[in-house]
Formats: structure tokens, sequence, C-alpha cells
């Protein structure tokens, strides 16, 4: 028998030494006992089962199958706290970085859902007591995860205690302080701390440093700044890929200059930029709003360039033929999806169903909410909103109190007053009391 780790914890006011080890056998199986320290002579060891059900006290036990449940009950728990509390009791045990990070976002995102930025500061500096803090990567993580929710200042702090902590610098951590400071909106301050912090600290910035320059420009509405840093890194001889092109041509289209975003485009061409299925769906994002046959054309060229064109591609076409009125061949697009190798998303059903409603088929509508729910990939608030009252409008009361139903076991709390207040003005306040289990079944199915 091996040990592997033990820890002291305290809870419900006793001491406890837990042990984890692991017996030499052909299973190799892990074991966890906790032993009391305080016990008075009577039986010091607390089941592992029962110990388990406090994420806290976890130490260590994990499988695969563990780690895929708990992101799984992540993404669809919206209670800030017990997001935290899934979260904590398998934080410690991912082995794999991106799995980690994951996790700790969408656990953070909760948190800034509900404004809750201390305890969101709480979460990100505990862990700079891990071993792990030396790592570089693992640092990074917790400089992107303020970065994500607006907390730049606290992302700053952690870049300047690089040096304290024991953690090497390079571009990795300064690309994270760079795309943090994007997140955080703070745009013009991109610039400068591309001028200082690899002087300050004697590293040099990589091609993605200069393309998160390059977004930062982009997004504050300035891509003629962009192209003189791409003239730049051609002339330091730094790659500029397809990435650093698409967010320039992107910011072109969004600021109505189609002109040179076709320059852009065609400048990708003769550099023989590898055009990938997100340059494409740029294009895609500009010319939906004119002709079919011009978007079509595009999907046919992505797919003739041995791309495959994906759920964000379809969608663009099925909006243009939304737009133009031709429903049927938005349906067949929709329907053949699945056919063509692309899962739908949110956006699929949330697109489709919102034409229809404008259109006054809303019976139409109610059949592709059934299937987004069943795809659990169910749309906005606005979205259904805008459902709800044409059913209610059409007298389809029936589905309109089962779209509730489902909306009320669904949607994050956090939603549910708005709800409240589309039900009164619909005159279905009591709607969640009095449908029927078939109605609730007919979503499910």
């Amino acid at each position: 028998m091996n040990k592997i780790e033990d820890a002291l914890i305290s809870f419900s006011g006793h001491r406890f030494l837990v042990i984890k080890f692991q017996f030499i056998t052909s299973h190799n199986d892990v074991n966890v006992v906790a032993l009391r320290l305080d016990s008075g002579g009577r039986t010091p060891c607390v089941r592992v089962s029962k110990l388990l059900r406090f994420p806290y006290l976890n130490c260590g036990v994990e499988t695969p199958s563990t780690s895929v449940s708990s992101k799984s009950k992540l993404r669809t728990e919206y209670d800030p706290d017990k997001a935290v509390e899934i979260y904590s009791s398998v934080s410690s045990h991912y082995t794999s970085p991106v799995t980690s990070r994951y996790a700790q976002e969408i656990t953070i995102r909760r948190l800034a859902k509900a404004r809750r930025f201390k305890d969101i500061e709480s979460l990100i500096e505990s862990h700079k007591n891990d071993p792990k803090i030396t790592q570089e990567p693992f640092l990074s993580t917790l400089i992107r995860s303020y970065g994500r929710v607006g907390m730049f200042e606290h992302a700053m702090r952690t870049y300047n205690q690089m040096g304290d902590l024991g953690t090497p610098r390079s571009a990795l951590s300064f690309n994270a302080l760079l795309t943090a400071c994007n997140n955080s909106k703070q745009f013009d301050k991109v610039p400068q701390l591309f001028d200082e912090m690899p002087k300050r600290y004697n590293f040099s910035p990589n091609k993605f440093s200069y393309g998160i320059l390059v977004k930062s420009y982009c997004d504050a509405g300035s891509p003629e700044k962009a192209m003189e840093i791409v003239r730049e890194m051609e002339e330091n001889g730094v790659e500029v890929n397809a990435v650093t092109f698409t967010t320039i041509l992107n910011a072109l289209y969004k600021k109505g200059d189609s002109a040179e975003a076709e320059k852009i485009w065609e400048t990708m061409i003769s550099k023989g930029c590898e055009l990938d299925v997100g340059a494409y769906n740029v294009r895609l994002m500009h010319e939906h709003g004119g002709k079919p046959e011009h978007v079509q054309a595009l999907i046919e060229e992505m797919a003739n360039s041995g791309l495959k064109p994906d759920a964000i591609s379809y969608n663009y076409l099925m909006t243009c033929y939304c737009k133009n009125g031709m429903f049927d061949e938005a349906k067949k697009v929709y329907n053949d999806m699945e056919i063509n190798g692309c899962n739908k998303n949110a956006a699929t059903f949330r697109t489709l169903i919102y034409h229809l409603c404008r259109n006054g088929e809303y019976e139409k509508g109610y059949k592709v909410f059934k299937e987004s729910v069943k795809m659990n990939k169910i749309p906005d608030f606005n979205t259904l909103k805008y459902l709800v009252e044409g059913l209610v409008e059409k007298k389809m009361m029936r589905e309109a109190k089962g779209l509730i139903r489902t909306i009320r076991k669904k949607f994050p709390p956090d939603t549910l007053k708005a709800w409240r207040e589309v039900e009164e003005g619909v005159g279905l306040a009591s709607a969640g009391d009095d449908v029927s289990s078939k109605d609730d079944d007919e979503t499910r199915t």
C-alpha cells in the first residue's frame, strides 16, 4: 500500500487527518480515509461516502466520469453558491488545464452575474496558495479569469506579483494580460502595455501578442491602425496569420467599409493565408442581409475549397432566406443541417423562431421551440417572449402554458421575475400551476 497524499482539515468543530492511499494490486484501487484526531477513544474513522458529500473535503478522488459530470453540472447550474460548491469539489484535481480553465470561467461568470465581485476575488486569490502557481500557464488562467469579468486592475496586480510568486514571465502570461485588458474594454491600455512590458521584463512578443494588439485597435473602431501593426509585423518578420487578417476584415465590414474589406480578402489570398471557416463566416455575416444566392455561392465556395461550413454558416443562410420571405428554403436549411454534419446551436433555433413569429407562424415556431428543448439549446428570453405573446394572441393557450412551464424549469432563477411579468401581461399568471403533465411531457419528447 502506498500513501499518495494527506491533509489536515476541520469540519463540524472536529479535526481530521484525511489520507489518500493506493493498494498495489492489479486494479491499483485508490481509497480515502479520515481519522478524527480528537475522537477521545471513540472510533476515529469516517466513512468515505459520508466524507465525500462535502466538496471541500474531497481529497483527490476523481475519474473521467466525475470530471465530465462536474462540467455538465456547472453548465446547467445558475445558482452561484452551488456553482462554487461544484467547482470547489473538483478544481484541484483536473488533469487538463483547458478543462480547469473552462470550469473556473463558468463559476466566475455565475458569480459575476450576481455581481459578487468580492467572492470572485476570494476564489481567484485562493489559487495563489496552490503549488502550481509557479507554473506560468496556471497563473495565466487567473489573469484571464479576472479579465473575463472586467476586473482588469486585479489582473494587472496578479501579473505584477509573478516575481514574488516565483512564476516566470514570457509571451504566454503577457498575452493573458493583453486579453484581460481587451475583455475589460480598456482598449487604449493595450498599446501602452505592448510597448512597456516586453522591455521591462526582457521577453519578446509573439505573433499572438501582435494579434491581440490588432484586435484592440479593431475593437476600438480603428482598423486602419490595426493595418499599421500588420505592416510592422511584416517588417519585423512576424507571421501574420488568417486570424489577424480576419479580425481586421470583421472590423472593416462593421464600419461599413466594404471596399477596404474586399482588399483585405484579396491580400489574404495573395499572401497564401490559409482561409478558414471563421474567415468565410465573416464574409457571410456581411452578405446575409442581401440576396440568398450570394450567401449560397459563398457556402459553395467554402465547400469547394475543402472547408466544411458550420452551424454559423448555415444560420446566416437560413436568416437570409427568412429575411427574403423564403421560409420553405429556410426550413430546408434547418432540416438539412444534421445531414450536412452540423449540430444546431441556440442561434439556429432563435433565428427560425423569431422569423416564424414575425411571419405570424406561431404554431410552427412552437414546434421549433420543442425541438430546441430536446437538444437543450433553448433560445433567449426576448425570442420566447415574442413566441408566448403570439401564441396567446392566436388563442393557443395550451401551447403557451406548456412553454411557460418548461421555461420555469429550464431558465436561470434570475429571469423568473421577468417571466412572471410576461405571464401577467398576457393573462397567464397561474400558468405554471394548471398545466397538465401531458403538456409538460410534450416539451420533453
